[in-house]
């Protein structure tokens, strides 16, 4: 019984080659999960494995993945958080995380990206998570080369299938469509949203605030700048909304740091919060830093990248199962910036905001 324990443990990758009928490279390369070899010769070297009675799956010791931020800034506050979250669940499960950023642009075609080497070397990382702002393309290349990933949905830019991968969405339609309720339910029909609508995230926070702004037999208006500054977002936009001389009582910024933007512009015009203007945000990242503190819709980073790392490990652990697609719900806080008003004022309020912006 010794004995064949230790031959058992002195089977490698000659031996395999040998039984294969292949060279020690090929046997490596699927060892190393290559996509570059014959699925034939794939089956045919896994087969050999098994004949020879070796757990060809477990000697594969690397356990990486690949944290990999698109086309967004590294100090980013809740991209940094994402990060923290999808970090932690690694170590929890006794996986490394590598950090890697990227740029690209979306215009190009999948197979006209270069993705870090990383990504690229199946013997260092085993799948990939997907954070930042990305697009169809990258998607696209990650699937035809067979590297395992989930992507952040709410950040995708353009039409993307998200039932063909694993995704992972934070609930802020339903989010933007609560804060606007609340706003609406303390009397306010004046409701702007501010933000650039060109980008996913706020396109997906002015969805909801335009479902509830509708349900309630309100106009949805909107400010939006073409900038990917998301406190000038805030500040431009909240001037223009202003200079148009239209009723407003309450800004919903499509996200905090748009909400920072957003009292600087009301500050700079004479107004207060929320005494003239009230003010809503979204992702709850510097919210409470502001003030007076913003009322704004709570999301959980920390569990997207959880979620996200969860969803990668499972594709590794099983390829053919069905794409997954979690959505991580939020939670509406509110602060300092809201304030209840009366039917008589509101119509007070829009027009002293139009002699200011006059």
């Amino acid at each position: 019984m010794k004995d064949k324990a230790v031959k058992k443990s002195r089977l490698g990758l000659r031996e395999i080659a040998s039984a294969a009928n292949v060279s020690i490279a090929t046997v490596s390369r699927v060892l190393n999960g290559s996509k570059r070899v014959d699925a034939a010769i794939q089956r045919a070297v896994l087969a050999a494995a098994a004949e020879l009675d070796v757990d060809f799956s477990q000697r594969n010791k690397t356990k990486a993945l690949a944290f990999l931020l698109s086309n967004r800034a590294m100090q980013h506050a809740f991209h940094s958080r994402i990060l923290l979250g999808a970090e932690a669940h690694c170590a929890a499960r006794g996986w490394e995380l590598v950090f890697q950023s990227l740029d690209y642009p979306a215009h190009l075609s999948a197979k006209e990206l270069h993705v870090p080497k990383v990504v690229q070397r199946h013997d260092l990382v085993r799948g990939v998570i997907l954070a930042g702002t990305n697009s169809a393309n990258l998607l696209e290349l990650l699937m035809q080369r067979g590297v395992p990933f989930a992507v952040l949905g709410n950040n995708v830019a353009g039409d993307f299938a998200d039932a063909a991968c694993d995704v992972v969405y934070s609930d802020d339609v339903l989010g933007s469509q609560d804060a606007t309720r609340y706003l609406i339910s303390l009397g306010h029909r004046h409701i702007c949203f501010v933000g650039n609508i060109g980008l996913p995230w706020f396109a997906r926070c002015f969805s909801g605030y335009q479902r509830a702004m509708e349900e309630a037999g309100l106009t949805p208006r909107h400010s939006s700048v073409d900038s990917e500054d998301e406190a000038e977002i805030g500040y431009l936009g909240t001037k223009s909304l202003l200079a148009r001389g239209e009723p407003v009582t309450a800004i919903f910024a499509g996200n905090d740091p748009t909400a920072h933007g957003v009292y600087k512009g009301l500050r700079d015009s004479g107004l207060n919060i929320p005494d003239d203007v009230s003010v809503v945000g979204c992702d709850d990242t510097v919210g409470s830093w502001l003030y007076p503190a913003l009322t704004t819709i709570r999301e959980f980073p920390e569990q997207l990248g959880k979620q996200m790392v969860e969803l990668v490990l499972g594709r590794i652990a099983s390829p053919d199962q069905e794409r997954q697609r979690v959505t991580v719900p939020t939670e509406l806080i509110k602060r300092d910036s809201c304030r209840a008003i009366q039917p008589n004022e509101d119509m007070a309020t829009g027009a002293t905001l139009q002699s200011v912006s006059r």
